[in-house]
């Protein structure tokens, strides 16, 4: 999609979500034939004109001053997550484009695999920004091992591909639903930052050509950030789990975040990762014919 595209759909989209109470404007008439808010009623609230509105949600972003869209988010009363994704709209369509942001790397830098490898009590992956699943520990690699077996031809393991087209996933997350709704948001706030990435565009027109699911949600134009939560998984050695996340990007690293799952002490959360590693670690030790003692 053309960032012009995108900003006209994203602008609309949040403007239908706003009723007239919600921004307490008075609803005159009993026939609106617009879902939420009008045209004139965000350029009111945003104090500029119903012409220039226009302009803007049609994507002719042109030069527009920071002030306009600092109004704009609070006209639409856009979050933290959809003001940043504004924003990076228009700078995508500015009349002046910053410099393109480095190439993403799909290479895991060896201080950052040990990085990875020295977290043995917690499950660690590192992540693109297509999510592509880079690198792991031997932890990640157990609790995600459904996800690792559905690597493609090429041995890429990727987290939104196996979400929406194998039926596993609908098991493995224990809330589907929430799990599809969060990633194809995070996704849409992807593609804000980087609307010029080919692999991200090609990955989005293949899961919205392969699944309806997928498409509904991208047509919400909802965005949201991924950077800490809780997820809830059942793995089929250990059963359910309880998880927390925390997700930070690596800045000598283009695209690339490193995630950490984390369990409450004492849970039965974190008694089912203790099991997980020895799962992992006899399987391990069985493929280099070493042995390994289930008790340790």
């Amino acid at each position: 999609m053309e960032p012009r595209d995108e900003i006209r759909e994203f602008l609309s989209s949040r403007r239908a979500k706003i009723t007239p109470a919600q921004a307490k404007l008075p609803a005159y008439g009993g026939n609106r034939r617009v879902a939420g808010l009008r045209r004139e009623e965000v350029a009111m609230l945003a104090g500029v004109s119903v012409d220039y509105y226009t302009k803007l949600e049609r994507g002719n972003f042109g030069s527009v001053s920071e002030g306009v869209l600092h109004a704009l988010a609070r006209a639409l009363q856009l979050d933290e997550a959809e003001r940043e994704h504004l924003f990076h709209l228009a700078t995508s369509t500015a009349t002046i484009k910053p410099g393109r942001r480095s190439t993403p790397s799909h290479n895991v830098r060896a201080a950052v695999q040990r990085v990875v490898d020295g977290l043995t009590d917690a499950p660690a992956f590192i992540r693109n920004n297509r999510r592509d699943l880079l690198a792991a520990n031997d932890l990640g690699r157990a609790l995600y091992s459904e996800v690792y077996a559905d690597a493609d031809s090429n041995g890429t393991v990727n987290t939104v591909r196996y979400l929406f087209f194998n039926d596993g996933a609908r098991e493995f997350f224990k809330d589907w639903d929430k799990a599809a709704a969060d990633i194809v948001a995070n996704l849409r706030t992807e593609v804000g930052r980087d609307p010029h990435d080919r692999g991200l565009q090609d990955l989005i027109g293949e899961l919205s050509t392969r699944s309806q699911e997928f498409s509904s949600l991208w047509a919400a134009h909802d965005v949201r950030y991924h950077d800490t939560g809780s997820k809830a998984l059942h793995h089929p050695v250990v059963g359910d789990l309880e998880l927390t996340f925390e997700v930070m990007d690596l800045p000598a690293d283009v695209g690339q975040s490193l995630i950490v799952y984390g369990a409450e002490p004492g849970s039965a959360t974190e008694e089912a990762l203790h099991l997980l590693s020895i799962w992992s670690a006899t399987n391990k030790a069985q493929a280099t014919g070493q042995g390994v003692s289930l008790t340790s």
